[in-house]
């Protein structure tokens, strides 16, 4: 057993995660709360929101959507930047980024005998999905891969509803989604 599972089995015990559709099956890297794991979840956020936002003057809160304009993504670079290279072994079909790699042309399994990787290709770190009933590229969206582009997004908003000057700040807590290797 690997020190990741003995976390993850006494974690699911005492009831802070569990694997997210475990009697499925499962699928890999997402867990759901439990009972505790919500509590300390809620918790730590209130702590957070409360130190950084509530108590500062010159800090306010914005919550934005998870799905964003596809042209907010081009604009900042996401759509052609966001990505990190990837490989994989023709023998164990194991998949790698390639920058984290010692040797870039030799698979690291070692059940593999040093077998050569696949050329290199580009693996896009976010979500794609479709706003709408059709699926075709005028529908085609991304979830957001991190939550600052809310905040800058809406920073005219911001600052004319709440009559800011500049030095001042935005605070935001929420789910971003990013598609790793």
């Amino acid at each position: 057993m690997t020190e990741m599972d003995t976390i993850v089995s006494l974690a699911k015990r005492r009831g802070f995660v569990f694997q997210s559709s475990e009697i499925y099956g499962g699928l890999a890297s997402t867990y759901d709360y439990g009972p505790l794991g919500i509590e300390l979840k809620r918790n730590i956020r209130e702590s957070w929101w409360n130190h950084y936002i509530s108590q500062r003057e010159d800090v306010v809160g914005i919550d934005s959507a998870i799905l964003m304009a596809p042209s907010v993504w081009e604009a900042s670079g996401h759509v052609q930047g966001f990505s990190d290279p990837l490989v994989e072994c023709n023998t164990c079909n194991q998949r790698f980024r390639l920058d984290h790699l010692e040797n870039q042309n030799i698979c690291p399994n070692p059940t593999c005998k040093d077998q050569p990787l696949s050329a290199p290709r580009q693996f896009n770190l976010m979500f794609k999905t479709f706003l709408g009933p059709v699926e075709d590229v005028a529908a085609q969206t991304y979830l957001r891969p991190e939550t600052a582009q809310g905040i800058f997004v809406n920073f005219q908003n911001v600052q004319t509803t709440t009559r800011k000057k500049i030095p001042f700040g935005i605070g935001q807590i929420g789910k971003s989604f990013r598609n790793e290797i």
